[in-house]
């Protein structure tokens, strides 16, 4: 494959001497290349036409079955370096951000994240989503639709607008079965821009799916971004707890306040014979939130409808309002808006500009 990867370069060469220098990574797995070009924002359509004919000249490499080209805009990254406040200049009329995360996958973070931004809308207040999850974007599969964002007449990113909630992923701009094999600098470039190329405008909240894990996306966030507060998601099984733990450590080491735990997943009652059946274990959660001196926010039951919602894009708290799991969503946005308030009140969390 290194060999593939030096012949894509020399083809590059061949093809425009210049295209080479703009090169920020090139990997070369199961039969497919995938490029990263650093590009200008002020020139797409240049851009554009240079990643099809990169594309076109790679694909002809003999064992190759197709190239994958991405753009990524570098072109003030010099400038926001040097100055702090390009950093966060397109969340800056955003009142409070809300850190969503987990230690680990497959406890349900983004279908909390979206129900809870749904249901915080609800009481009242201007909301954002941020899918901070460049590897596995999961909002787009979660609203029902595969959207393009749009541009505004400045060049920044119109963010997606359903369910009367502002929306961004890198899941909007690339198609669903295209794998992100992205290291580290180049994700967190992608999760900046996001941030800051994005037009958010003036909201009351903005929640941020995190990736699971405690790696470079999440420590940047918590020290470039400042944060009101982080809520931590879990199931009750000891394992998932584990994991749990490291994220409410990471926050705690980068001063955010951890607003409290939700326990997802926390019951099955079957709809056949009304059993309750405590599949991932019994108040695990809310023992490790006593456990770490934070506020247990609430459990979500582990239900049917919960489930076919999401996968139809029509989350619960949109579609059935009045269901319970849907009232329980409510209730642990009631209590993360009155964490908030009372946090924003209280001295703000340092925030580490590297």
């Amino acid at each position: 494959m290194s060999d593939i990867k030096t012949l894509a370069i020399e083809r590059l060469n061949i093809l425009n001497p210049e295209y080479r220098d703009l090169i920020e990574d090139i990997v070369v797995a199961n039969k497919k290349i995938y490029l990263s070009l650093k590009t200008d924002k002020s020139q797409v359509d240049k851009f554009t036409k240079i990643k099809l004919q990169i594309e076109k000249e790679l694909i002809g490499i003999d064992g190759i079955d197709s190239v994958s080209v991405s753009l990524t805009s570098h072109s003030d990254s010099k400038k926001q370096a040097a100055d702090p406040k390009n950093i966060t200049k397109g969340i800056s009329e955003v009142k409070n951000i809300i850190s969503v995360a987990s230690g680990k996958g497959g406890v349900g973070k983004s279908t909390t994240s979206i129900n809870i931004a749904i249901a915080i809308n609800k009481l009242g207040f201007r909301v954002g989503l941020l899918d901070a999850d460049v590897y596995g974007p999961s909002i787009p599969k979660l609203i029902g639709g595969k959207q393009k964002p749009k541009i505004s007449k400045t060049g920044n990113i119109l963010p997606i607008k359903k369910y009367d909630i502002s929306l961004m992923s890198i899941g909007f701009l690339v198609s669903e079965d295209t794998p992100m094999i992205w290291r580290g600098p180049m994700v967190i470039t992608a999760v900046n821009q996001m941030l800051n190329d994005v037009e958010w405008g003036e909201l009351d909240f903005l929640i941020v799916d995190m990736p699971p894990g405690t790696g470079d996306v999440q420590l940047t966030m918590a020290q470039k971004v400042p944060m009101t507060g982080a809520v931590i998601i879990s199931t009750p099984q000891d394992l998932a707890l584990i994991d749990a733990r490291k994220g409410i450590e990471m926050f705690k080491k980068v001063n955010v306040p951890i607003l409290g735990i939700i326990e997802n997943m926390s019951i099955f009652i079957c709809p056949h014979c009304n059993k309750e059946s405590h599949i991932f274990g019994f108040e695990g959660a809310k023992i490790e939130a006593r456990n770490k001196n934070v506020d247990f926010l609430g459990d979500i039951p582990l239900e049917i409808d919960l489930r076919e919602s999401s996968d139809i894009g029509r989350p619960i708290m949109y579609s059935k309002s009045d269901s319970i799991v849907s009232k329980k969503f409510l209730d642990i946005a009631k209590s993360v808006v009155n964490k908030t308030m009372s946090t924003s009140k209280s001295k703000k969390p340092n925030i580490i500009i590297n």
